[in-house]
């Protein structure tokens, strides 16, 4: 492999620390280029310079106007209209431009060429990636939880396209043009099963599913749901059928239909209501992943999102029960506050995290369907921790958006289809108690569909069986 060495990246000098992170993540972790840094006091944009000589301008349309560390910090400085524009280096949909112009010009200096780009990649990756707009904007939902309606990104209409991977492709047709010799990193097209499990079980002891029986005559005045719910308690307790939420081998052996394995997050019960595992049952149930191989993740109780002591406290009972040391997961309810839950996750030596998906929308809420490092935006420090963006999550569909199976089914591919043209990585919680219950039962199907239509070589019939398991 040809590797050019010589590739010379000059940055202004102010906002020292977030330029080099935006820099290092787009050419280095998602392209995997070798270059090294130039800080320079005399110049406003930044500047590539290939070995050949050649040259491509990213012009500065953000940080420059925050001469002060931390001074762009602000909700004045998001924009409140995004335009698009196509240009020769984008193949196919035009490209939302949250910082910047629609200038491209192709120059020529000498012998030498120059492209002249007035859409500031770098600003704009910086701005979904770091998610500062969650810092700055203080709206929240019912679960102190930053809204997808409340985002840049849905108000102008790219929540579902993973544009950091779009201007990441064009900065890499820029660069080919000029005559760049590097290889950019190779990437295949992943699925990451994950299951959140909130609820190990329905039924298990004599008292649960009572309230939701008495819910049912009284709040929901639905006598027959009441009577159905309390056939099935009474069905699981004499093992004339297995608990409702007991999917954990029917979700590992479709995984492993397809070739790969699940990732099962654990929570552990708590003080706050929204926590209401049982711990007597992890065990059991860890043990059965264990035993198959699969992964287990750590799930934090809801009030662990912005409390490290919490966090760790919790973590910690989980480990000892399940005896393994958990080192990624993703937030209950994904409550999340910019910076501080990454910091968290970062300072209890987490390897990675999937939260960032939001809750009422299915979506690219960072822009990307890559992993990447995230960044501190107060402390001004790349962590070590990594983020795998959750794309979609079942009941943001249908809890929040009572969208049809057909309707779900379909958004899910449309999203992997996105993902697949930039050979990423599939990130798709479907819970293990989202089975077999009147709500879920006529969504539950699309689980498989979902997952044999992505690999059409697999073969199944026309009901929902693995390996002698039953999904109802």
């Amino acid at each position: 492999m040809n590797i050019n060495k010589n590739i010379i990246i000059k940055i202004p000098i102010d906002n020292k620390e977030e330029r080099k992170y935006i820099v290092d993540i787009l050419l280095n972790e998602f392209l995997g280029l070798k270059y090294k840094f130039k800080f320079e006091k005399i110049i406003q944009n930044y500047e590539i310079v290939l070995e050949n000589g050649n040259k491509l301008i990213i012009e500065d349309h953000f940080f420059s106007q925050f001469p002060k560390d931390l001074e762009y910090l602000d909700e004045k400085n998001i924009p409140l209209k995004v335009e698009f524009s196509k240009n020769e280096f984008i193949v196919g949909n035009d490209i939302p431009i949250i910082y910047g112009t629609d200038l491209v010009k192709v120059k020529s200096e000498g012998d030498k060429k120059v492209i002249n780009c007035g859409i500031d990649i770098f600003a704009s990756s910086f701005f979904m990636l770091t998610r500062w707009e969650e810092y700055v904007n203080k709206t929240r939902d019912m679960h102190n939880r930053f809204p997808a309606y409340a985002s840049l990104a849905y108000k102008n209409n790219f929540l579902d396209r993973p544009i950091v991977n779009e201007y990441v492709e064009m900065l890499w047709n820029m660069l080919k043009f000029l005559g760049c010799k590097q290889e950019r990193k190779k990437r295949e097209f992943q699925l990451l099963l994950t299951h959140d499990v909130d609820h190990a079980y329905k039924y298990k002891s004599l008292l649960s599913g009572v309230k939701e029986i008495i819910g049912d005559i009284i709040k929901r005045k639905n006598p027959a749901l009441a009577l159905q719910n309390l056939y099935d308690k009474i069905s699981t307790h004499l093992r004339l059928k297995e608990d409702p939420f007991d999917t954990y081998d029917y979700l590992m052996d479709a995984s492993e239909s397809i070739g790969i394995k699940s990732y099962f997050f654990l929570h552990s019960s708590n003080s706050a209501k929204q926590d209401i595992n049982n711990d007597k049952y992890l065990k059991e149930v860890s043990n059965r992943i264990k035993k198959k191989k699969h992964y287990l993740g750590y799930h934090p109780s809801y009030n662990a999102f912005n409390n490290y002591e919490l966090f760790i406290k919790n973590k910690e009972k989980i480990e000892n029960i399940i005896e393994q040391k958990l080192t990624f997961g993703r937030q209950h309810f994904l409550r999340f506050e910019v910076p501080i839950t990454w910091q968290i996750w970062e300072d209890a030596k987490m390897e990675w995290d999937s939260t960032m998906g939001y809750a009422d929308k299915e979506g690219f809420r960072c822009g990307t369907c890559y992993s990447y490092s995230v960044f501190n935006i107060l402390t001004r420090k790349t962590l070590k921790l990594k983020e795998r963006p959750l794309i979609v999550m079942e009941g943001s569909l249908a809890n929040y958006q009572n969208a049809s199976s057909e309707k779900m089914k379909l958004k899910i591919l449309n999203l992997i289809e996105k993902v697949k043209k930039y050979n990423g990585e599939f990130v798709f919680l479907w819970h293990n108690s989202s089975f077999n219950t009147p709500f879920w039962k006529k969504y539950q199907n699309i689980y498989e569909k979902v997952l044999f239509n992505e690999n059409s070589n697999s073969s199944r019939g026309e009901t929902s069986v693995y390996k002698g398991r039953t999904c109802e």
